[in-house]
């Protein structure tokens, strides 16, 4: 059912011609721009002289302001500074380029506007990430020369745009290391996904007595699925507790599993503790029981690369707007003997063969689990999104995000009555802390006066917040385009805080 990946030359491309309003020099072409942001073959990034300092690059021109943790007379040993490879995009044709985050924020233009008079410091990256440029300039090109609806029209539009929706789900195949894009399923995004697994597959396959497996770290997204179709088949969602430090008590899980376990559900990153569980050791037990094992990537895939084969998942979820992709758009894997045996959870157009008042025939999965018309420029974005951040060397991302995580922990540290929560050798960025005497929330509404985004509140994982007695906690999260100065600028708030009270 799917399409070969499209090519730059399969979309119409004439040469753009002045436009006498811009003073005779010629606009960009949202064909071009669209062959190019859907190339597979590499993103672009502009030349490294471009301005990197965001103020540098701030439209209002105000100036950066000073290095404010020295001002604000931290205490103790200044933090080592993260490293990462800086510079030229180098690299052959198709081979990933060099990283930096200096290099990677010049392709954000949102992260060179102001908030409250400073220059923006994005650390809510858990709840969404920033777009670069190349998937904006993306969504602008394909509404203004390529939006077509998909798979059933005869013209040229409906089968360019079916070869764009296509290539997404071949990109989305290659990024998690599926066997086939025929295993990828569209989604709105992980929170749909799993909805779709429990209500096609869980209606199907669970039973009175049979266990769900759940870790207390869970979003609550990986929590309410599983009792709604458990309420509906009286199976039982089994909680799997943590230890102190927020990792998985893998010792109470190997207790936990047995016959009766028919699925586990598990992050491979916490977005509250920032955890990254041993999934595929924890997947390779499940499945000594029999019991499929779900994945909410929803966390991880921005972070560290992903090979569901070597997980060995069933079933993989994630959301493409953590990814640097639009809203609304998200994707399921799901082994294809698995897939195959899934019922249709909604009806509609798009996933039928024949409709007869005595007699439906279905299409053939993907489709299957596709009713009616799908988010179409959602999955372009998301396809550019992807050709964008694997256009990156992937281990030096994670590497210099881990390297500056270990910088704001130690800068963090500084701040009197400040508390982190979850120390798990292996976890992402993510950093959720209480400071005494202060509510999250205004904390947050602090912070922002200083231009600087967290969250605050119960991260939709409350479970995994009474683990540590709380109701609430405020969450700075961090990605591959936040700096060391980022950080100094979030601590240096936090100290100016604590001064005040």
């Amino acid at each position: 059912m799917t399409t070969p990946d499209v090519s730059g030359s399969r979309w119409p491309h004439t040469a753009p011609t002045a436009d006498p309003l811009a003073g005779g020099a010629a606009p960009l072409d949202p064909a071009a721009v669209l062959a190019a942001a859907l190339s597979l073959s590499t993103a672009t990034h502009p030349p490294t002289d471009t301005p990197a300092d965001p103020v540098a690059a701030d439209p209002t021109g105000q100036a950066a302001p000073a290095a404010q943790g020295a001002q604000d007379g931290q205490a103790g040993s200044p933090p080592l500074q993260p490293t990462a490879q800086s510079g030229q995009p180098t690299g052959l044709p198709g081979q990933p380029v060099a990283f930096s985050p200096e290099m990677v924020r010049r392709d954000f233009p949102i992260l060179h506007r102001t908030v409250n008079g400073h220059p923006l410091v994005w650390l809510d990256n858990g709840a969404t990430t920033q777009k670069p440029r190349q998937v904006i300039e993306t969504l602008a090109a394909f509404y203004g020369s390529g939006n077509s609806n998909i798979h059933r029209g005869a013209h040229t539009m409906a089968r360019e745009a079916t070869e764009a929706y296509e290539a997404g789900r071949a990109a989305v195949a290659r990024f998690l290391g599926a066997p086939s894009p025929d295993d990828i399923v569209f989604v709105r995004g992980t929170t749909e996904a799993i909805n779709l697994v429990a209500q096609s597959w869980g209606r199907a396959n669970l039973g009175p007595g049979d266990d769900i497996l759940v870790p207390v770290l869970e979003h609550h997204s990986n929590i309410v699925p599983w009792q709604l179709v458990a309420k509906e088949t009286r199976a039982r969602v089994v909680p799997v507790p943590l230890r102190p430090d927020g990792q998985i008590d893998l010792d109470a899980y190997a207790d936990l599993l047995s016959m009766r376990t028919q699925l586990v559900a598990v992050s491979q990153a916490s977005n509250v503790l920032g955890t990254v569980p041993p999934v595929r050791e924890m997947t390779a037990l499940a499945h000594r029981y029999g019991a499929k094992v779900l994945v909410d990537g929803a966390q991880a895939v921005a972070h560290f690369p992903v090979d569901v084969q070597d997980l060995d998942a069933d079933f993989y979820v994630f959301s493409g707007h953590k990814l640097f992709a639009p809203t609304g758009i998200g994707a399921l894997y799901a082994k294809p003997d698995v897939l195959r045996g899934m019922a249709p959870w909604q009806g509609g157009g798009n996933m039928i063969e024949s409709v007869d008042f005595t007699r439906t025939t279905y299409a053939p999965v993907p489709h299957l689990l596709e009713a009616g018309t799908g988010h179409i420029s959602g999955v372009v974005g998301l396809l550019s999104a992807l050709n964008w951040l694997t256009s990156f060397d992937r281990e030096a991302i994670a590497a210099y995000e881990t390297s500056l995580m270990a910088y704001a922990q130690q800068a963090l540290a500084t701040v009197p009555g400040l508390e982190l929560l979850g120390s798990a050798p292996d976890r992402i960025a993510v950093l959720t802390f209480t400071l005494a005497g202060h509510d999250p929330a205004a904390i947050a509404g602090w912070l922002d006066r200083d231009g600087i985004a967290i969250r605050a509140g119960h991260h939709c994982a409350q479970p995994a917040l009474a683990h540590y007695g709380l109701e609430s906690a405020a969450r700075a999260s961090l990605a591959l385009y936040n700096t060391s100065e980022e950080v100094d600028k979030l601590v240096a708030s936090l100290h100016r805080l604590q001064q005040s009270a």
